[in-house]
């Protein structure tokens, strides 16, 4: 019985954790390339995984008070035609992805879009709009260094200051929310109404006033304004007085797949052919390299791989950011839309797949265009 639970756990672990295997895999065998010794302990960046850490406890709690649900809520309901609909479910995460992460968007705001598209009867418009949102999420995301992983990592990696972060991300967001825009002109303008039998209530709005404040230091300890040890600090001991089951709500294996590829990237960077493959990679075209590596491992781990092999960080920032645009696994918030669409009566592989691909591809032609041309006028590298 016990290795039947065993087996259970590990298949759940493999299926659910899939980028967390892997880069567990990974890092076991460079392993075995360069033998563990007193370097390994350079590898970690402790700074990154503790702010990481703060700002999935932060949105776990915003999450807990409702705060989105109201906002959604709110927006939806004044919406009379699925145009004004369609806009709103597709913004909401764009904008939300800023502060709370793509993937916590595209958690709380897909399966919510799937209800009210349900309810209305609209589900034929299921499948565009959650690609849309998926892409909206990825986008928005990257105009913050709290919207997703790879930002906060290569802020910390590169010390980088406000102004920089969103003078290189400002056109690019711009851009992004044009094209959104531009795709829901295609919805088109049917009446439709969004009730809600009852509001959904704001819970706990104490706790609420301390995750704001809790995020906003988060915000000056990523720009270097505050220790990290002093916020992680302070996070957890308002965890253990106000909300201890925020805990449970962290993602421990995204800051384990984290640890794993820091020792991967560690062990590479000390394979001279790999460093030299790498590195002149890097040097060649960074955009594009990061680009393409998003496309195999997701722009996460490829941010984290690739920054010991160059210090053009801005080559990197928006390659990983526009490299979440592409294959489903370029960015894994995407996995987690899919996952949603799929489990519908609707939900068809075979055509999401081939709408996602295809809006995916087109956007990314269109900021990959767009960066090159900032690139040529001298305003981006």
């Amino acid at each position: 019985m016990r290795w039947m639970t065993m087996r259970s756990l590990l298949y759940k672990t493999l299926r659910e954790e899939t980028v967390f295997c892997i880069s567990l895999l990974f890092a076991l065998l460079s392993m075995l390339a360069v033998k563990p010794d007193a370097e390994y302990a350079g590898y970690i960046d402790l700074r990154t995984l503790c702010l990481l850490f703060c700002l999935m406890a932060v949105t776990a709690g915003f999450q807990k008070c409702g705060i989105f649900r109201i906002l959604a809520e709110k927006l939806l309901g004044a919406q009379n035609h699925m145009r004004g609909l369609a806009l709103a479910l597709v913004l909401l995460p764009f904008f939300c992805s800023m502060v709370i992460t793509n993937d916590v968007a595209l958690l709380t705001f897909v399966p919510f879009t799937i209800l009210v598209l349900h309810i209305i009867k609209q589900d034929r418009h299921t499948a565009p709009i959650i690609v849309l949102q998926t892409i909206a999420a990825n986008l928005g995301s990257m105009a913050t260094p709290p919207g997703n992983p790879q930002n906060l990592f290569l802020c910390s990696r590169y010390g980088l200051g406000m102004g920089e972060f969103f003078l290189t991300m400002l056109p690019f967001t711009a851009i992004s929310l044009i094209l959104l825009l531009f795709c829901i002109r295609f919805v088109r303008q049917e009446p439709v109404r969004v009730y809600f039998k009852e509001s959904s209530p704001l819970e706990h709005p104490r706790l609420l006033a301390v995750f704001t404040v809790l995020f906003l230091l988060c915000l000056l300890t990523i720009f270097h304004v505050l220790p990290y040890q002093a916020l992680t600090l302070c996070v957890i001991v308002c965890l253990i007085l106000l909300s201890r089951d925020i805990f449970w709500n962290v993602d421990y294996f995204l800051l384990a797949t984290f640890v794993c590829f820091f020792v991967f990237s560690g062990n590479l960077g000390r394979m001279e052919t790999m460093r030299s493959f790498l590195s002149a990679c890097m040097t060649k075209n960074g955009m594009l390299t990061s680009v393409l590596s998003s496309q195999i491992i997701s722009n996460v781990p490829a941010a984290v791989l690739l920054s010991s092999f160059t210090e053009n960080w801005k080559a990197l920032l928006v390659g990983t950011n526009l490299g979440g645009l592409g294959t489903p696994i370029a960015s894994l918030a995407s996995l987690i839309s899919m996952k949603f669409y799929l489990k519908t009566e609707e939900g068809d592989f075979r055509s999401y797949l081939l709408l996602f691909l295809a809006l995916n591809a087109v956007g990314l032609v269109i900021l990959l265009t767009a960066a090159y041309i900032l690139s040529a006028a001298g305003f981006l590298f």
